[in-house]
């Protein structure tokens, strides 16, 4: 709602614009007016809605043409057309027509008001007052500040007679007399003792048509809607501190709220969304979020969307844009469907990922991989077997950079991102290679890819905390010649890491899924990286080799003094 309100009084001379204001101020009729009274500002907690309101007073003989965009000669075609003629889409600036002077003439003038109030929807209603007499000037600001604050045109079209707000049902009302005017006026206006869609739109038309407009906006603004029946940028997006070294997942309340959504528009009950379940899903949306890459984005079956990859999706999304999730969430309602009411309750921020490595173990559910590689040495085959796919699968939609799935790490389930990434893009100064493991493929068959990996490797691993393997892809084709200097298994030997994996994906089975779990291991437990364990193995079968040499010189020692005695 506004924090404010600014009223703009437009007439001809000598209406009496200027004795309006000073009647409202001073509460009495000025005996001495001036060309024009300056701008008045009446504090919040002395009006109705309790916002301040400025009242700017306009004088032909102090102001130019051009600071009114044009001559103001006439209501009808100068007036409304100055004030709103501009306007081709989005709110109108609401307008209250105002018959001053009531006391110089006998009778009512709205027979003559009516036609134009009817022509242009923008015009809230139209009051008959006299500065002389202070007769409804106090209700003419009155009128003006509620004009603003819950104007007419947005909510009603008097020649439709229909709302445009929202097409969700309100919840059921308290009040039985209530219950009672909607079955009355609206069949099928009451079922189960709750109002349906059409009582509801009758209750509010009811509302507008009575005057009562601020009962409409307190709901829709209840719902999140400003003065254009959009939704707010502080509903969709509530304040959320995402620390560096942190990142984003849902919690328990975003799953549970998520899967209520999939569960009410999963309407055969098969455990998944169909493309028109998917859509009746989105229509609340301003377009749909999910694009093509879909069905290679997650697991998919037959062009539906089981309810584990759904959840894939909404973790992914999280993950990688949480601003988004928070504003998919807010489409869907959760503001208000959900306790606390403000969508940022249904994400956690993990700790820094420093504090993951101090302690040995990171707390993360939701892990990112970057599949580092050549083009051409398969890293989109690479991301299709972790989904299910063979080399052989049929692609149904557009190629995604990302693929999600659920891994299990010691007994947990861990949601893995793979994300491809050109190699060459990762050698420029300005490159991000973060991630929680890195997984460097290259060719088996060719083995010059192998030094894009290696160099990605020295610039950006090789001093860090990033665990990483080294994938051969290909190895159902026959090894590559092999170039000058360290072999891929030479490599990973002298930086302690563990050897190349060997990959491939022509099987027409599902590609093992062994190594996808090797890097969710290795990302949940970062500081366990190979060398660490090779090298503390070689001390332990030092220390354990010279312990038992020792415990052997001692018995030995003990034996022969035990045979000098018997002698």
């Amino acid at each position: 709602m506004k924090r404010d309100v600014r009223i703009l009084l437009l007439g001809e001379a000598q209406v009496g614009k200027t004795s309006l204001i000073l009647s409202l101020v001073g509460e009495e009729f000025p005996e001495e007016v001036p060309a024009r009274a300056e701008e008045i500002t009446i504090p919040a907690d002395v009006t109705p809605e309790k916002v301040p309101t400025h009242i700017v007073d306009y004088s032909e003989t102090e102001q130019t043409v051009e600071e009114l965009q044009g001559e103001i000669d006439k209501i009808r075609t100068k007036w409304i057309p100055l004030v709103n003629g501009n306007t081709k889409r989005g709110p109108r600036v609401p307008i209250i027509l105002v018959g001053n002077k009531s006391d110089l003439r006998p009778g009512g003038s709205m027979e003559a008001v009516l036609p134009i109030m009817s022509q242009f929807p923008e015009i809230e209603t139209c009051v008959e007052c006299s500065a002389k007499n202070l007769k409804n000037i106090s209700e003419l600001f009155y009128y003006a500040q509620k004009a603003v604050l819950h104007p007419t045109a947005p909510l009603y079209d008097p020649e439709a007679k229909q709302t445009s707000c929202f097409g969700h049902p309100l919840a059921p009302q308290a009040l039985e007399d209530v219950k009672m005017v909607v079955s009355k006026n609206v069949a099928g206006g009451v079922r189960d003792d709750q109002l349906t869609l059409d009582g509801f739109l009758f209750l509010n038309t009811l509302f507008i048509q009575r005057g009562r407009h601020e009962t409409t906006w307190t709901i829709l603004r209840r719902f999140g809607y400003g003065d254009s029946l959009e939704l707010t940028a502080d509903y969709l997006c509530p304040p959320l501190r995402v620390p560096l070294g942190c990142s984003t997942e849902l919690n328990h309340r975003g799953y549970q709220f998520v899967q209520r959504m999939f569960e009410k528009h999963d309407q055969d009950r098969d455990g998944a969304l169909s493309p028109a379940e998917l859509q009746s899903l989105f229509s609340v949306f301003p377009a749909a979020p999910w694009g093509p890459q879909l069905p290679n984005t997650v697991r998919t079956k037959a062009e539906r969307l089981p309810l584990h990859g759904y959840l894939c999706q909404w973790t992914l999304v999280t993950y990688l844009d949480v601003r988004r999730a928070l504003e998919h969430l807010g489409y869907l309602g959760y503001p208000t469907l959900c306790e606390p009411n403000s969508q940022a309750h249904a994400i956690t921020v993990t700790r820094e990922k420093r504090l993951d490595q101090e302690k040995g173990q990171t707390q993360r559910n939701v892990l990112l991989c970057k599949v580092v590689g050549a083009h051409g040495v398969g890293k989109s085959s690479f991301l299709r077997a972790f989904l299910g796919h063979s080399l052989g699968h049929q692609d149904a939609g557009e190629p995604s950079v990302y693929a999600i799935d659920t891994v299990q790490v010691n007994g947990q389930e861990k949601y893995l991102i793979l994300c491809k990434v050109a190699a060459d893009s990762l050698l420029t100064a300005s490159a991000d290679a973060s991630c929680d493991v890195a997984c460097l493929m290259f060719d088996g068959s060719d083995l010059r890819s192998f030094a894009l990996c290696a160099s990605v490797y020295k610039q950006h691993y090789m001093d860090g905390q990033t665990p990483c393997l080294f994938v051969c892809s290909k190895a159902d084709l026959p090894g590559g010649v092999p170039l000058p200097g360290l072999s891929p298994a030479e490599f990973c030997r002298r930086h302690r890491l563990p050897a190349p994996t060997p990959f491939s994906c022509v099987s027409p089975v599902e590609p093992c899924v062994g190594i996808f779990t090797q890097l969710a291991t290795m990302a949940t437990f970062p500081h366990l990286v190979h060398g660490q364990l090779q090298a503390t193995s070689f001390w332990l079968r030092v220390a354990l080799g010279a312990m038992g040499a020792a415990v052997a010189a001692i018995l030995s020692f003990s034996l022969y003094r035990v045979l000098v005695k018997s002698r």
